[in-house]
């Protein structure tokens, strides 16, 4: 899936802007040089338009030495409204007889191009800032945890990170999730 010139240039133009507003987030890195990835990677851009529409606010938050990607997380202050009330996975929305969402974290999440933060992304990503201070986001669950039914989700409150517990097929008006994506 591809953008449109008009649109690739827009996207770029709005994280352009969000990475000078947070230098904080990406100290050390270079817009130009993340830009040349940008340009040079169509499939990813139509992933971070994904993460922008839905409410995300995408910006670089680490370069990996290693593979030459910059990371990206969805770095919106509470979880992304655009991806809320989804249950956990396929499996769950499957398994619910009624009152069904309308998709899942894993599912939108992969259609998206994207990976669910895990419990270590989600806690670099505070690094930067309060995140879901009046929301929570599904994370990346364990497949033992997985397997017994539940996944987990996080949120900070009282200047703490919580990761909780819950059955894979709840959902609530203010759970989504955060993505990463490497370009």
């Amino acid at each position: 899936m591809k953008l449109s010139p008009e649109q690739r240039n827009e996207l770029i133009g709005i994280l352009k802007i969000r990475f000078e507003k947070n230098m904080n987030r990406h100290k050390d890195i270079e817009w130009v040089n993340v830009q040349a990835k940008l340009e040079a990677g169509a499939e990813k851009l139509w992933s971070l338009n994904e993460m922008e529409i839905t409410g995300g606010e995408p910006d670089v938050v680490a370069y990996d030495k290693n593979t030459g990607e910059y990371v990206f997380y969805d770095c919106v202050a509470e979880s992304p409204k655009g991806r809320r009330s989804v249950c956990y996975d396929h499996e769950a929305l499957e398994a619910r007889k009624e009152y069904k969402p309308a998709n899942s974290a894993v599912a939108m999440a992969a259609d998206m191009g994207i990976e669910l933060l895990n419990e270590e992304q989600y806690r670099e990503l505070h690094k930067l800032g309060k995140f879901d201070t009046k929301t929570s986001s599904w994370i990346k669950t364990p497949a033992g945890i997985r397997k017994l039914g539940g996944a987990i989700f996080a949120d900070y409150r009282y200047e703490t990170i919580f990761i909780y517990h819950n059955g894979a097929e709840s959902y609530y008006a203010a759970r989504g999730f955060r993505g990463a994506l490497r370009v």
